[in-house]
C-alpha cells in the first residue's frame, strides 16, 4: 500500500509539536513534513527551541521528508529584496542537515503589479540565485504549484526547473487546481518526470472560492493523480495537507486532529485502490 511513502504536514493536525507527532503516530506513518511549530515558521525558531524539536523527532524515529519555507509565498512578492529569502534558505539548509532531509518547499512570487515580462525576468533571476545557493548547501528546492508566476502553468514550471538547475525540482499538490483554476491531471501529465514530492488535499468550488474536503470527495481528481504518479514509478513522499482546519494563508490553525486523521485514512484507501488499479 506504499505505507513507507506516507507523511503529513504536522501543523495541519495541531500547532504544538507533541500533538503533531501524536497525530502522525496515530496514523502509523513514518514521515512528517515541518512547516510551523506553535505558530512559528520553522526558520523563526530560536536555536534552543529548534534543538527541542530535533530531539523530539529523533526520539520518535519519524523521518522528516521536507521543510516548508515562506520563500516566494504570498507574503513575499518578487519586488521584495532577496535578503529574507536567502536568510531563510541558509537557516533551513542548516536545519535540513540536522533533521536528515534535503528538501525545502518554495513558491514563485506574486507580481506586485509588475507587467508580465518584468515579472518573468525577475522570477527566473531569483530562482537561479536560489538554485545556486541551494547547490552550495547541498539541498534541493521544491517548487509548489500554488502562489506565484509558475503556480498554475506547466510550461512555466518547466522554465523554473531550467532556471534553478539541478537543485530545483517540483512539488505537485494534487488539490491546488480547484482554487487556482486548472485541471490537476492535465498539469501533472506535462510535469510528471520532474515531480519529486507530492502534497495531497481535495476541494470543491471555484477559483478563489475553494472548500476543502476529504481526499476523494472533491473535484481535484485525486485518485487519477495518485494512479498516474504510481504508474510512472514515483517513489517520493505522499504528504497529507488536507486544509480541513489549518490554512496558514487565511490565518487558520488546527484545533482538533480528528479531521486530519480522517483525511489520512482516506488517503490510505485512495493509495490502495490507485496501486491496484481499482477505481
Amino acid at each position: 500500500m506504499h505505507a513507507d511513502q506516507l507523511a503529513g504536514i504536522g501543523d495541519e493536525a495541531a500547532a504544538a509539536l507533541p500533538e503533531q507527532i501524536a497525530a502522525i503516530a496515530d496514523l502509523g506513518w513514518p514521515g512528517i513534513e515541518l512547516r510551523a511549530v506553535d505558530g512559528l515558521a520553522l526558520a523563526d525558531l530560536d536555536s534552543s527551541r529548534f534543538l527541542r524539536v530535533r530531539r523530539a523527532l529523533r526520539a520518535t524515529g519519524l523521518r522528516v521528508v521536507c521543510l516548508d519555507s515562506r520563500i516566494g509565498n504570498r507574503s513575499r512578492p518578487i519586488t521584495a529584496p532577496p535578503t529574507a529569502d536567502m536568510r531563510e534558505l541558509d537557516v533551513l539548509a542548516e536545519r535540513c542537515a540536522s533533521l536528515g532531509t534535503r528538501y525545502i518547499r518554495i513558491m514563485s512570487y506574486l507580481s506586485d503589479g509588475l507587467d508580465e515580462p518584468e515579472w518573468q525576468a525577475r522570477v527566473l533571476d531569483r530562482i537561479a540565485l536560489l538554485g545556486d545557493r541551494a547547490a552550495r548547501h547541498g539541498v534541493v528546492l521544491l517548487h509548489e504549484n500554488c502562489t506565484g508566476w509558475a503556480g498554475s502553468d506547466p510550461e512555466r514550471m518547466l522554465r523554473l526547473v531550467d532556471a534553478g538547475g539541478p537543485c530545483l525540482r517540483l512539488l505537485f499538490d494534487v488539490g491546488n487546481g480547484v482554487d487556482h483554476g486548472y485541471d490537476a491531471v492535465d498539469v501533472l501529465q506535462r510535469i510528471l518526470p520532474h515531480v519529486e514530492h507530492v502534497h495531497v488535499k481535495d476541494a470543491v468550488g471555484s477559483p478563489g472560492h475553494a472548500e476543502y474536503v476529504l481526499p476523494g470527495d472533491g473535484t481535484a481528481r485525486v485518485h487519477e493523480c495518485l494512479r498516474m504518479l504510481l504508474d510512472h514509478g514515483y517513489n517520493g513522499a505522499f504528504s497529507l495537507e488536507p486544509h480541513l482546519l489549518a490554512r496558514p494563508h487565511e490565518g487558520l490553525t488546527a484545533t482538533d486532529p480528528a479531521p486530519f486523521l480522517r483525511a489520512g485514512r482516506r488517503l490510505e484507501e485512495l493509495l490502495q485502490t490507485a496501486s491496484t488499479g481499482v477505481a
